[in-house]
């Protein structure tokens, strides 16, 4: 707790309303924290109220802060502009600062007679040297799909081929992937033509490679060089495949950088995907620990990443919306000469590079948080679609079960950061209805639960841990029968139902009033399908087990003078019908207080 909380709140309180950066300082006078704001007053109380919601860093930032200065500014456009400079010039401990340490990657083209191309972290040997590009993955996937567009060699062997063995082509000139260098067939001229226009589609793309080579295999065809021209034919064909089935090469989205950003508990990811001329040709990611992912953070990261390049496209797509976006193009327009958007999109084509961008954000959150890129983004996404604040760590899944009114039961089970925590799993028998209904046993299961939770003596780890999501089996009738007896017991904790088709398949989610269709939302839609299945297994399961406790109780009473209290009394001493089988017969007499002559009439019972 800050006992400086108090004065900063008092000082604040004579805060202006208008525009401005503030810079919050240790006891030491060190600025720690940067920020600017639309409306002085309003942002700078946020951080000094009581029950402030913060992130963990935001809180610990909030601690250390001693004073604070601020300047006021006559438009947001001018606090902008000047967070940036300061926050270039101070460097504070808790503003976002990009570090480029990465090292760079290399195309290498050899040197040899036959030259290969190669990707190379350091750009040493003799040969054409093309890059560098920060991205490893997008410097080996260039390489990878300009042999595969060319046919070139990717094998060991040295050319021409002086032995026998070594003229003997491999697998790759079976199968059409490689022109087979090595049978001696393809000339040093020739194969140089091929290679400068391997080099020539890696600087330009496939839309200005196809058009060279249309132009060479037209003259190719008009000199009557027909080998020579369906060749060129092949090769237009195999970049024109290439470029279909991958998003590294689309002349649709000519110089764009997209931007997006997956956060968890941990902190958060943020991916830039690099198009020019209509190729992509570089990935930025950066890491952030201990931050969430909110405007605010977002709109930093966008300055500071582009305030430090000249190299700004006009277009920068943004897989979440900011509302400061036409005051950061403008700032940007200032910067590199000319106009910039900053754009926001939901649908569309450009949402397969948005999602490409996503995953990289996720794979890079992946390694920090000890989860799969796939995990991460369904959570991210699952958020987005229900409209939580957060991805949501810790969900509870229940699900009811039975038999008529017979064999009624509960299943919770429990999956943290997208995968089922089975340890934290509860099995619930329906103690207070009487009758099917599954509205009224939903609510006594989550009645139990909770009451659990608020007790300050429990001591099970499953019931004292509060959800950040609730899903139940069922539809907006499971939801209205529990949610407003959770919020009169202060569980603040999202409700949602899965809807499921005539197939037992899970087609929808459902608030209390309507339905949210997830089919269409790839990794969200597997993790809740994930989640339905497991509640029901495990709702089915103990619904099993209940009903052959049942039949097993039905037998035990039809001896006379054992009712169903008696044969309560056996079933939980025994355990088993084979321990009661083989039980003697004085210890069946006094768990259920009966004579010798019932007591052997069970075994009898039982035995036959």
């Amino acid at each position: 707790m800050n006992e400086r909380l108090p004065y900063l709140r008092e000082k604040t309180s004579k805060l202006t309303a208008s525009p401005g950066v503030y810079k919050m300082k240790n006891a030491l006078g060190h600025i720690i924290y940067i920020g600017k704001a639309k409306n002085l007053k309003n942002r700078v109380t946020s951080y000094f109220r009581e029950s402030a919601d913060h992130t963990p860093k935001v809180a610990k930032m909030v601690e250390n802060v001693y004073d604070y200065d601020f300047i006021v500014t006559d438009t947001e456009y001018e606090a902008l502009v000047l967070e940036c400079s300061l926050i270039k010039q101070h460097k504070p401990k808790y503003n976002i600062l990009l570090k480029d340490d990465k090292g760079y990657h290399y195309i290498h083209i050899s040197a040899d007679q036959y030259p290969k191309i190669t990707a190379r972290n350091q750009p040493s040997g003799s040969g054409t040297i093309l890059g560098p590009y920060v991205s490893p993955s997008v410097t080996k996937q260039t390489v990878t799909e300009v042999n595969k567009a060319f046919m070139l060699p990717t094998c060991k062997k040295k050319f021409p081929c002086r032995t026998v063995a070594n003229k003997k082509p491999c697998l790759n000139y079976h199968i059409k992937q490689c022109i087979g260098v090595c049978t001696g067939k393809i000339s040093v001229t020739e194969y140089s033509e091929i290679i400068d226009q391997a080099i020539e589609y890696i600087k330009s793309g496939s839309k200005e490679s196809v058009e060279k080579l249309q132009v060479q295999m037209l003259e190719a065809s008009e000199n009557l060089e027909f080998e020579k021209a369906a060749k060129l034919r092949d090769r237009i064909q195999s970049i024109q495949k290439a470029a279909q089935t991958q998003k590294i090469i689309d002349s649709d989205i000519a110089s764009s950088d997209i931007v997006a950003t997956v956060s968890n508990m941990v902190g958060t990811a943020v991916s830039v995907i690099v198009y020019r001329n209509g190729r992509l040709v570089d990935k930025n990611s950066y890491f952030f620990e201990g931050v969430s992912a909110d405007d605010e953070m977002l709109e930093d990261f966008l300055v500071q990443y582009y305030s430090e390049s000249m190299d700004i496209p006009k277009n920068i797509f943004l897989a979440d919306d900011i509302p400061d976006k036409e005051i950061i193009s403008e700032l940007l327009k200032e910067h590199c000469g000319h106009a910039v958007h900053v754009l926001y999109r939901q649908k569309g084509n450009m949402m397969k590079y948005i999602m490409l961008a996503r995953n990289n954000a996720s794979e890079l959150l992946s390694l920090h948080a000890g989860r799969t890129g796939k995990e991460l983004v369904a959570l991210e996404e699952l958020s987005k679609i229900l409209g939580l604040k957060n991805p949501p760590e810790y969900i509870e899944a229940y699900d009811i079960s039975n038999l008529g009114s017979s064999a009624m039961c509960a299943s919770m089970v429990v999956f943290e950061n997208g995968r089922p925590m089975k340890k934290m799993y509860k099995r619930f028998s329906i103690k207070n209805v009487l009758i099917q209904n599954d509205y009224a046993c939903m609510h006594e299961v989550l009645e139990r639960r909770f009451r659990r939770y608020l007790d300050e003596n429990e001591t099970d780890e499953g019931f004292k841990r509060k959800p950040d999501l609730i899903f139940l089996d069922g539809g907006k009738g499971q939801v209205n029968a529990v949610e407003p007896y959770l919020r009169e017991m202060g569980i603040d904790v999202p409700v949602f139902g899965i809807v499921k088709d005539s197939k037992h398949r899970t087609r929808a989610i459902s608030t209390g009033g309507e339905e949210i269709s997830v089919s269409s939302i790839r990794q969200a839609f597997a993790l809740i399908t994930n989640i339905q299945d497991e509640m029901h297994r495990c709702a089915i399961t103990y619904q099993k087990k209940l009903h052959s406790k049942i039949t097993f109780d039905s037998r035990i009473t039809q001896v006379k003078g054992i009712g169903e209290k008696k044969a309560l009394k056996l079933m939980t001493h025994f355990k088993t019908i084979e321990a009661l089988k083989n039980a003697d017969i004085d210890e069946i007499s006094r768990v259920a207080r009966v004579n010798a002559t019932i007591a052997e009439e069970l075994i009898d019972k039982l035995n036959n």
